[in-house]
């Protein structure tokens, strides 16, 4: 398929700059992929559609606050770094992406924290806005997380056009986010509420949790039309043992499998065997899912609305049918969904 066949005008009053007030009551659309309806439900109806045995799959990746703003030495320039991950525990060594870009050059100190708590130092270029910074810190490995932690926010995406708030640092993290490590929420988790989870779990619905640390890939533009030829960033999984027992005795007995999210299908579609059984797994994927795509283990999933052109959109529409999907977002815009990060949500059943 081409690139073009995903764009789609979307009014800028439809992207949600705040979450709903509460979690479950955010708007679901379910789309039957298998009779071709869409209906409108709220959120917290979502219990309705999975019984005993069913399975839900979670991504328990926890969201750190990967934001930092601070200061070049001798200009006091402002600058943003963003935290994409840990490279080196020992030499407190970062790789991030700073802005603006051409004034941060090797070598280069910068300052962090309203008396300079926290000092890095610039010493590679790894692509126009990358850096790797080493941070210059007195103090063990934990208080130095700390003071990093602390001095970060909550990296909401660029589109949302205002400054992260304070509620944002528990409502941009899903209720049973556990391991550290993404820089971007598993929006699709972030509608569960404790009592939503709590119905589900009454009514015998069993959860398995598996890890994938978003990277900021999640937001990387296509730029090429042939689809076959765009590459995804890689970002890290880890499918535990568990999990892939939950997921496959709900297989052998034909119960429902639902991927909670758009990361949770990919890292189930990287590791399945050959009679599609999940596999356990720990390492990296740069899966890359578009129409058409046999999947091999979940029959359902939930997901939130994604920007045109995404690889985000192209995934679900492999999953519930192009031509589906098409009309389900036109039905969407018609109906004033909100879309994106801290938009309504669908689920996709087959």
């Amino acid at each position: 398929m081409k690139l073009s066949q995903f764009k789609f005008d979307l009014p800028q009053k439809l992207v949600a700059e705040y979450p709903s007030p509460e979690r479950d009551e955010a708007r679901l659309m379910v789309v039957d992929a298998s009779k071709g309806t869409i209906e409108h439900k709220v959120f917290k109806d979502v219990i309705n559609y999975f019984s005993e045995g069913d399975v839900m799959v979670l991504n328990d990746t926890r969201v750190f606050p990967a934001r930092l703003y601070g200061n070049k030495e001798k200009t006091g320039a402002k600058i943003e770094v963003f935290l994409l991950r840990e490279l080196n525990r020992e030499s407190r060594l970062w790789d991030v992406l700073v802005d603006p870009a051409r004034k941060i050059r090797i070598g280069n100190k910068l300052y962090f924290g309203e008396d300079d708590s926290l000092v890095a130092e610039v010493i590679d270029n790894t692509t126009s806005r990358g850096r790797t910074l080493r941070f210059l810190f007195d103090g063990s490995y934990e208080e130095f997380r700390e003071t990093l932690m602390g001095l970060g926010n909550t990296p909401l995406p660029k589109y949302i056009h205002r400054d992260a708030e304070a509620s944002d640092e528990e409502r941009y993290q899903t209720i049973y986010a556990k391991n550290e490590g993404a820089v971007a929420a598993p929006t699709a988790g972030l509608h569960f509420s404790r009592e939503v989870l709590k119905r589900l779990e009454l009514q015998g619905v069993d959860f398995a949790n598996l890890t994938l640390h978003v990277g900021l890939g999640t937001f990387r533009n296509v730029e090429v039309e042939d689809l076959t030829k765009h590459k995804m960033d890689s970002e890290q999984v880890i499918i535990p043992q568990d999990c892939c027992d939950i997921v496959n005795n709900a297989k052998d007995k034909r119960k429902r499998i639902c991927a909670v999210g758009t990361t949770s299908m990919r890292a189930m579609e990287t590791s399945f065997s050959t009679n599609k059984h999940l596999q356990a797994y720990s390492g990296w994927t740069n899966k890359f899912i578009f129409p058409p795509h046999e999947f091999s283990i979940a029959d359902s999933m939930i997901t939130n609305f994604h920007v045109p052109e995404s690889t985000l959109l192209m995934m679900v529409s492999a999953f519930g049918g192009y031509d589906l999907m098409m009309e389900a977002y036109k039905t969407a815009i018609k109906e004033k969904y909100r879309f994106f990060s801290y938009g309504d949500a669908m689920l996709i059943l087959r």
